[in-house]
């Protein structure tokens, strides 16, 4: 890391690990990225405060770090973290709110953290609190007809009916997954492995 280049002041941009959305930007002295190596929890140089300021300190919203690797100029951090609680002191999930949580992929993740947030939900509460209630039984043969009915929809050329039952089979594959204490995670680790071999 060259300190010098950057000013003493290194650019951090802090990305959620499971989500990929991008939480937070923020400044990093030497003496602000050893503190957050060794502790795991990152640490900023906040610039208004002039002096360390651990991202949670008072809100208990701390960034625990997955992991993180310098640009292709060896003068910006990026962190992937795994967040407690939200990110930006206005009660959002990320400062940049606005734009990432429209992004697709992001949309996708935030739709999993709710459906399984309503694993042990009240069953008069929401289809998806019902689904679980029910039991693996149900939920598994849900997904079987959804993934018929996908099929189906190919075999006709119905783009409209096959795009509208890819996201039934989607929705019931997750909530069967969370039903076994599994997520997509667990899925495209498989992947990952399978497309190295």
């Amino acid at each position: 890391m060259n300190w010098e280049k950057v000013g003493g002041l290194l650019p951090v941009i802090v990305q959620d690990h499971q989500t990929a959305e991008v939480l937070m930007f923020g400044v990093m002295t030497p003496e602000a990225l050893k503190k957050t190596l060794t502790e795991q929890v990152v640490t900023f140089f906040s610039r208004t405060k002039n002096r360390l300021w651990t991202k949670g300190e008072t809100s208990g919203n701390f960034l625990k770090v997955v992991n993180y690797t310098l640009d292709c100029d060896q003068d910006t951090l990026l962190i992937t973290v795994n967040p407690i609680g939200n990110t930006c002191h206005l009660g959002n999930v990320s400062c940049f709110d606005g734009v990432s949580n429209q992004l697709p992929w992001v949309f996708f993740s935030q739709l999993e953290k709710l459906l399984e947030s309503r694993k042990n939900g009240d069953p008069d509460s929401s289809y998806t609190a019902a689904l679980y209630a029910k039991g693996t039984k149900r939920i598994a043969q849900k997904v079987g007809e959804e993934g018929v009915e996908v099929a189906l929809a190919a075999t006709v050329q119905d783009k409209e009916e096959l795009v509208n039952e890819a996201a039934d089979l989607l929705y019931h594959a997750t909530v069967l997954l969370h039903d076994q204490d599994l997520s997509w995670q667990d899925v495209i680790a498989v992947l990952k492995r399978r497309h190295g071999q």
